[in-house]
């Protein structure tokens, strides 16, 4: 242990740093849209690179390494589909948003403006909405508590159980002290970590080989169709995993980035800022994967923990390369995509329980002192349930992000992008597109998952369907409706 300890060291340092940017928002936070939403003012690189460190999680830097490490480049599939549906994300979605849900009523989070969008007098939009961020966002925290637990187990001998408990603990205390101002902070400040991690591994990795031809000729030896992007892959497997980029519609963690920026001009430069982000540190995780397999054919002894584990092969390449002190700076980029990822989502769930259960149904008149306390409380109390559900030493990373990435992809991508562009949706459409995305993936997670199809496809397919079917069956909607919607598009065109 006394060798790691420059890597604690810096562990620790980084940990108290993210706690003191959270002492920072917590004086800047006067109100309950300062802690949900940071009083909508983030400029363009903190609204880029804050939606980024949001979007890409533990999974970034152990799990899309490790299925690079298990398969070679066949998994690049996944990294293509994000980049695409990421840009499409930012084109269509994220001005629109950012316009439409402070037209909505000045609506602070997803249910909110669902709820705004079509005059849900009797709020079940807003109660099934939430509903849904509640199941798949359970999960979803669950993955970012293995993926922390898993970094400190690896690092620091320790047990699972244990491990879980620290890495938890690390995040959840500046989301509950700082709230969205300090996430979208230390989320620039995890971004930064992150591609410089991302980018100097699979370098350093390289520099290890006399030349390439022996990176090439150790590749071969170790998985000989490492090269082939479409090894053992069926048409099927391949449209499933391109398909990983139709969630981006859906992701409210990714969304709320958007409906925070300051305004409609800095999404441009934002998108710029966000998608060469995005590229490199996609291209770093996987070279690292990629070129893991080379270093651990060489190095056949070294071998045994990430063929045990390939989620792993990024932490192993760490702690091999560098001096313990370089160590805990790159490795600390891990626990940066696990934390800014962790805490949007722990936000995201306690926003929704303060907002769209205990302001709406519970405490109408509750004082913007108490709703932020209140929100803190559901932080608390969402982190205690992820805990439990991440208590399996068995769970993977990229297993868990797959499940709810295509719940919310399915049940709220096809209702953002046709709530911000059809005037003729209806209430009833929205519901019904909601609940048939988030039935299907369930049911086809749970009955056909063995047909190779990922969830996410009959489930956005179908919610789609249900959203536009419903909808033109149904009587049009009221003025005030469509009038707010022609209100909020006329300021879009003018002001993007």
């Amino acid at each position: 242990m006394s060798s790691l300890n420059p890597t604690l060291i810096t562990f620790l340092l980084y940990i108290v740093i993210m706690v003191v940017v959270g002492l920072m928002a917590y004086r800047a936070t006067t109100n309950f849209s300062d802690y949900i939403l940071g009083g909508r003012r983030l400029g363009s690189f903190v609204t880029a690179l804050s939606a980024g460190a949001s979007d890409m999680s533990g999974w970034l830097l152990m799990g899309l390494p490790g299925a690079i490490y298990l398969s070679g480049l066949s998994e690049m599939w996944i990294a293509i589909g994000l980049i695409a549906g990421a840009w499409l994300n930012w084109l269509l979605v994220a001005g629109r948003l950012r316009v439409h849900t402070e037209v909505q009523n000045n609506a602070l989070t997803l249910p909110d403006y669902f709820s705004n969008r079509f005059n849900d007098q009797k709020k079940i939009l807003r109660i099934v909405s939430a509903v849904v961020i509640l199941i798949f966002f359970a999960i979803y925290c669950a993955s970012g508590m293995v993926a922390g637990a898993r970094l400190f187990e690896s690092m620091f001998d320790m047990s699972y159980s244990t491990a879980l408990w620290i890495s938890a603990i690390a995040t959840i205390s500046y989301v509950f002290i700082g709230g969205f101002l300090a996430v979208s902070w230390t989320d620039t400040i995890q971004a930064t970590f992150m591609i410089f991690a991302l980018l100097l591994t699979p370098i350093v990795t390289i520099l290890t080989f006399s030349d390439m031809s022996q990176v090439t000729l150790a590749l071969e030896a170790a998985r000989p169709a490492a090269f082939d992007m479409v090894q053992n892959l069926s048409g099927v497997a391949i449209l499933s995993l391109l398909a990983w980029g139709l969630g981006y519609f859906g992701q409210p963690h990714i969304l709320v980035r958007f409906m925070a920026a300051d305004s409609v001009k800095s999404i441009p430069n934002a998108r710029r800022i966000g998608m060469t982000w995005m590229t490199l540190c996609l291209g770093g995780a996987v070279a690292a994967g990629f070129f893991g397999i080379a270093y651990f054919q060489q190095h056949p002894e070294l071998a045994s923990v990430v063929n045990a584990n390939p989620e792993t092969v990024f932490m192993e390449l760490t702690k091999i390369l560098f001096n313990p002190w370089v160590a805990g700076i790159v490795l600390a980029a891990i626990l940066a995509a696990v934390m800014s990822t962790l805490s949007c989502q722990l936000l995201v769930c306690s926003s929704t329980l303060t907002e769209d259960f205990y302001k709406s149904f519970i405490r109408k008149s509750a004082t913007q002192k108490e709703l932020i306390w209140v929100g803190r409380l559901m932080v608390l109390l969402i982190s205690i349930l992820a805990i439990w559900m991440a208590g399996n030493p068995a769970s993977k990373v990229l297993g868990l992000v797959a499940y709810a990435w295509a719940g919310f992809g399915a049940a709220f991508g096809p209702l953002i992008i046709l709530s911000l562009m059809w005037k003729r949706m209806t209430l009833n459409g929205a519901l019904a597109g909601m609940i048939v995305g988030a039935v299907v993936v369930i049911l086809w997670k749970n009955l056909f998952g063995d047909t190779g199809l990922y969830e996410i496809i009959p489930g956005f397919i179908l919610s789609m369907l249900s959203i536009v079917i419903v909808s033109l069956m149904g009587k049009a909607p009221g003025k005030e409706v469509t009038d707010r919607f022609e209100q909020a598009e006329r300021l879009y065109n003018e002001t993007k």
